[in-house]
């Protein structure tokens, strides 16, 4: 089956180079196969993204120099069905890598990964559980075992919390939120960073967030499990750093995904504004003036993910348009 892949992963890339050969400078795709429209998140996010941006939320970028930094890299997202994770996967596919999109929602993720292959891209896709320990190192190994190499892990995957005051949260909420956000992303880096290390190269980035730098009212068990993630981060970064593994982190500030719609619903009932006029006070404190785009987290994440990014590592990045906090307090309960 290794030797079946590797044949396969040689024709296509024959394939690529001889596709890039035939186009001229004008072509639309500079290089690249024809996005046809790329492959957008989904419909509900780019609606809400157009509405608060005024641009294209869409994955792709048709305008870009050819350029195939990340060709030959077998990489693995986590999260992978929408939002973060399906741009984040979309970029590194586009980058050149080999993409497995991994998601909990297996026919959602099925759906994007094979979008990306009509589009003309490598990608596969695999049903995971990010909080079941053996089916993410059987995962990993399957992966490595059938592919020869695992060069990037992007950790993705995360559930919101309910906006609720700390004293009131329960203890099931507490769990489920440090289960996934926290706890899922140690058990991805541990099993990745087996393969790394013994390999002696690769990278991983994991998603943190702006809470976990200033935490935020009401959501205490997200702030806590995204602080933690950035520690893990820094911890695996010394640990394996001797092995030439990199392991950062990139804490995205506002970025109107389904995801914070959710939030910002929740949040503007304690207020008692409207979700729009919500939106709106949080543009306002951004100091760039817009809400984050899925493609500003791609941008970067693929860029820690790659050679030029050699000499990075333990480093917790910002990309959150200028924004140093959330914190706000809340209203007192009458």
């Amino acid at each position: 089956m290794k030797r079946q892949f590797m044949q396969a992963e040689g024709k296509r890339k024959e394939e690529r180079r001889k596709e890039r050969g035939r186009r001229t400078p004008n072509d639309s795709g500079r290089g690249r196969p024809d996005r046809g429209g790329g492959t957008p998140l989904s419909s509900e996010t780019r609606e809400g993204s157009d509405a608060v941006t005024g641009s294209d939320p869409g994955c792709y970028y048709p305008d870009a120099e050819m350029s195939m930094p990340l060709e030959d890299k077998v990489a693995v997202v986590t999260g992978a069905a929408q939002g973060l994770g399906l741009a984040i996967a979309a970029r590194l596919a586009q980058d050149g890598a080999s993409v497995l999109l991994c998601d909990l929602q297996e026919e959602k993720v099925r759906g994007v990964a094979d979008a990306l292959v009509r589009d003309g891209f490598q990608a596969e896709s695999s049903p995971l559980d990010v909080t079941d320990s053996p089916a993410v190192s059987a995962v990993f190994e399957e992966t490595f075992r059938s592919r020869g190499r695992l060069d990037i892990l992007v950790n993705s995957a995360g559930l919101g919390q309910k906006v609720t005051p700390t004293v009131e949260l329960d203890d099931e909420e507490w769990r489920r939120i440090l289960e996934v956000n926290l706890t899922g992303t140690f058990f991805c880096c541990r099993a990745a960073g087996r393969i790394m290390r013994r390999r002696e190269s690769g990278s991983m980035v994991n998603l943190a967030s702006i809470n976990a730098h200033s935490p935020a009212a009401l959501v205490a068990a997200y702030n806590a499990a995204k602080a933690g993630v950035a520690s893990l981060t820094r911890t695996l970064a010394t640990e394996l750093a001797a092995y030439g593994v990199r392991v950062n982190a990139v804490s995205p500030g506002p970025v109107y995904t389904d995801f914070n719609r959710r939030t910002m619903a929740q949040r503007s009932r304690t207020l008692g504004i409207s979700r729009d006029e919500m939106v709106e006070r949080v543009r306002r404190s951004i100091p760039l003036g817009r809400w984050g785009e899925p493609r500003d987290i791609a941008s970067m994440v693929a860029f820690l993910c790659g050679s030029e990014a050699s000499w990075i590592t333990g480093q917790v990045f910002q990309v959150n348009g200028g924004l140093q906090g959330v914190s706000a307090t809340p209203p007192r309960k009458e």
